[in-house]
C-alpha cells in the first residue's frame, strides 16, 4: 500500500514537472461587481441623458419644419406682394398717361370754348352795330306793315339760330372740357391709390418674411447646439460602454480563467488517483453526444410618375428650380434661398419635381404648390396611394411631395438639402391630397 502511494505521488509531481497537463496562466484582473454596477450606471445615466436630447432635439426639429413651413408661406405672400406692386405701378403709369392725353384733350375743349365764345361775341358786336338788339323783342317795335314784320321775324330766325348754334357748341365744349379733366383727376387718384397701397402691402409683407426669417435663424442656431451637445453626449455614451464592456470582458475572461484552473485542479486530481490506483484501468471517457444540426435559414403610369421623381434623389434643392424637362438654376427670395445660393445651383424645389414627375405621363403642372392643389380630384388623407400629391400649409401653398406607399414620399425639402425619401410629416398636413392619375 505504501509502496502504491508513493508511485502515485511520483507520477502526479512527475506529471506537474514535466507539464503533463496544460498549465494554466496567472489570473487576469477580475473587477468587482461594483465596479461594473457603477460603470453600467453611469452608461445608463448617459443612455438617459441622450434619450432625453434626442426626444428635445426632435422636438426642435419639429419646430423648425413648422418655422420653415411658415417661412415658406410669407414668402410666397411677399412675392404676391411683389407681383400686386408691379401691376399697381403698371396701372398708375397708364393712369398717368391717360390723365395727359386728358388733359391735351381737355385743354382743347377750354380752346374751342373759348373761340365759341369769340365767335359770339363777334356775333353781337355786328348785331349792335347794324343798330338792332338781335334776338329780342325790340328788332318786331317799327314794323310798317306785316310784310315787314314777317321779313323780320325770318331774319331774327335765322340770326337767332345761328347764334344759338354757338351758344350750344360752348356749352357743349364747356361740358367736354370738365368731364375730361375729371376723368383724368379720378383716374389718376385711384391709380396713385391702388400704387400707394400695394406698396404698403409690400412692405407688411416683407416684414414678416424678415420675421420668419429671424426666428428659423433663431431655432435653427438651437437646434444646431442641442443637435451638438447630442452627439458629445454620444460620444460620453460610447466611452462608457466601452469601459463598461472592457470591465465585463475582464470578467469574461478571469471566469475562463476560474474555469481552467478548477479544470486543471479536475485534472490534476483525476491523475493522481489514477495514479494511486496504479494498476486500475484508465475509465474511458463517454461519447460525445451528437450535436444537432440548426435548421437550414429558409408598370403603370402611376409607377412612370414615381421613378421619374425617385431617379431625382441626391439631387440638390434649388428654390424656383426645375420645369418639365429636369433640374435647372434656382431664383432669388430675397431671403433664406438667396443665403444659400440657389440661384447658382441647379435642381428642384418641390413643385418643381412635381412638374418633373408628372411631365412623364402627359401631365403639365404649373410651378406653384398652391395651384398644384387644385389640379386633380381631392382625396381624403386617410385613402391616399401611390402617385398622390400630399400638400401643407394654406391652400397646400407651402409644399408638396408625392407619396409612393408605406407612409413614405418622396421631395425637395428646403434650401441646402436634396431630393430624398422621407416618412409623411403630419404637421400642418392638409386634409386632402390631389390624384391626377
Amino acid at each position: 500500500m505504501l509502496t502504491r502511494l508513493s508511485a502515485a505521488v511520483v507520477v502526479l509531481m512527475t506529471a506537474v514537472l514535466t507539464g503533463t497537463a496544460a498549465a494554466v496562466p496567472p489570473p487576469p484582473p477580475n473587477p468587482s461587481d461594483a465596479e461594473i454596477s457603477a460603470s453600467r450606471a453611469e452608461a445608463d445615466a448617459k443612455a438617459s441623458r441622450v434619450g432625453e436630447l434626442t426626444g428635445r432635439l426632435t422636438q426642435a426639429e419639429s419646430r423648425l419644419q413648422e418655422l420653415f413651413d411658415d417661412l415658406s408661406y410669407k414668402r410666397e405672400l411677399a412675392n404676391k406682394a411683389r407681383v400686386d406692386l408691379e401691376t399697381a405701378i403698371s396701372e398708375a403709369e397708364a393712369a398717368r398717361k391717360d390723365a395727359a392725353a386728358a388733359r391735351v384733350q381737355a385743354d382743347a375743349a377750354s380752346a374751342a370754348v373759348e373761340e365759341s365764345r369769340k365767335q359770339l361775341d363777334e356775333f353781337a358786336a355786328a348785331s349792335y352795330a347794324q343798330g338792332t338788339t338781335v334776338g329780342s323783342f325790340s328788332a318786331y317795335i317799327g314794323a310798317k306793315s306785316p310784310e315787314d314784320l314777317l321779313a323780320r321775324a325770318q331774319m331774327l330766325e335765322a340770326v337767332s339760330a345761328s347764334s344759338l348754334n354757338r351758344l350750344d357748341q360752348v356749352t357743349r365744349d364747356q361740358g367736354t372740357a370738365a368731364n375730361l379733366d375729371s376723368a383724368a383727376r379720378a383716374a389718376l387718384k385711384n391709380a396713385e391709390v391702388k400704387q400707394a397701397a400695394a406698396d404698403e402691402a409690400k412692405k407688411v409683407a416683407d416684414q414678416a418674411q424678415q420675421a420668419a426669417v429671424d426666428a428659423h435663424s433663431a431655432q435653427s442656431a438651437a437646434t444646431q447646439e442641442l443637435q451638438s451637445n447630442k452627439d458629445a453626449v454620444e460620444r460620453e455614451l460610447a466611452a462608457a460602454r466601452g469601459e463598461v464592456s472592457g470591465l465585463e470582458a475582464q470578467r469574461r475572461q478571469y471566469d475562463q480563467w476560474s474555469e481552467a484552473k478548477r479544470l486543471e485542479d479536475e485534472e490534476n486530481a483525476r491523475r493522481a488517483a489514477a495514479a494511486a490506483a496504479a494498476a486500475a484501468p484508465r475509465p474511458q471517457a463517454p461519447a460525445p453526444r451528437p450535436i444537432a444540426s440548426a435548421p437550414a435559414p429558409s408598370g403603370n403610369r402611376v409607377q412612370t410618375v414615381i421613378n421619374r421623381a425617385l431617379a431625382q434623389r441626391g439631387v440638390i434643392y434649388a428654390w424656383g428650380g426645375g420645369n418639365y424637362y429636369g433640374p435647372t438654376y434656382g431664383v432669388r427670395d430675397g431671403g433664406v434661398a438667396d443665403s444659400y445660393g440657389d440661384y447658382r445651383k441647379i435642381g428642384f424645389d418641390c413643385s418643381g419635381l412635381m412638374m418633373y414627375a408628372f411631365a412623364g405621363v402627359g401631365v403639365y403642372l404649373p410651378h406653384y404648390s398652391g395651384y398644384q392643389y387644385n389640379s386633380g380630384r381631392k382625396v381624403p388623407l386617410s385613402q391616399m396611394a401611390p402617385g398622390d400629391m400630399i400638400f401643407w400649409g394654406p391652400g397646400g401653398g407651402t409644399h408638396v411631395a408625392l407619396y409612393l406607399g408605406g407612409g413614405m414620399m418622396v421631395e425637395a425639402p428646403h434650401s441646402g438639402a436634396v431630393v430624398r425619401i422621407s416618412p409623411v410629416r403630419y404637421g400642418g398636413i392638409m386634409p386632402y391630397v390631389t390624384r391626377l392619375l
